[in-house]
């Protein structure tokens, strides 16, 4: 799938925004509401958060040093491949969620968690958004990333700010659905 590549950071900008938006408001619940759970094997609206956050801490560094060291000019076209399109699809916001295992590792169930995880995640979505910014001057094929769960498996830079992007809406929604049952 090619798409230009202004069009895909731009696309991913407003997400991101729509993203920062929703942790805004969530900003404005109570503790209680933010860590309250359906069921003792759901998660909080701040675990939706804090699995973000987690995520966050590996990609944002990643994508960072990668920009940074990028050697390639920025391309007018992004082409995702097969990889990249897959991690996309699988993390993608749908209405009909389907649920995915998490490594052990980026789980926060029965986290002690405060509002602080809503502002480092604030923080790390204006982090994002200057980083697609930055990405303007780069060639998304050709610089890669590593992923999460190998170093040995990279990705094309555009895939990995949608999956990480899809991955964040994906989790808002989350928390969003776990607010409104807390505060039915």
């Amino acid at each position: 799938m090619a798409i230009a590549t202004e069009e895909l950071l731009q696309k991913l900008l407003e997400i991101t925004r729509e993203n920062l938006n929703s942790a805004e408001h969530l900003k404005t619940q109570t503790i209680d509401t933010l860590n309250w759970r359906e069921h003792e094997t759901s998660w909080s609206v701040l675990e939706c958060i804090e699995h973000l956050n987690r995520y966050g801490d590996f990609y944002i560094p990643e994508i960072t040093t990668k920009i940074k060291s990028a050697t390639h000019q920025n391309s007018p076209i992004f082409k995702s491949n097969w990889l990249g399109k897959y991690f996309s699809k699988s993390v993608s916001y749908k209405e009909d969620l389907n649920k995915m295992k998490t490594f052990t590792s980026m789980n926060p169930l029965h986290s002690k968690l405060d509002i602080q995880t809503l502002d480092k995640f604030i923080n790390q979505q204006h982090q994002i958004i200057e980083l697609l910014d930055s990405a303007k001057s780069v060639n998304l094929d050709k610089t890669k990333t590593a992923i999460s769960i190998s170093k040995y498996v990279k990705l094309r830079l555009g895939d990995t700010f949608s999956v990480v992007i899809y991955h964040n809406e994906r989790h808002i929604k989350q928390a969003e659905r776990a607010l409104a049952m807390a505060i039915m």
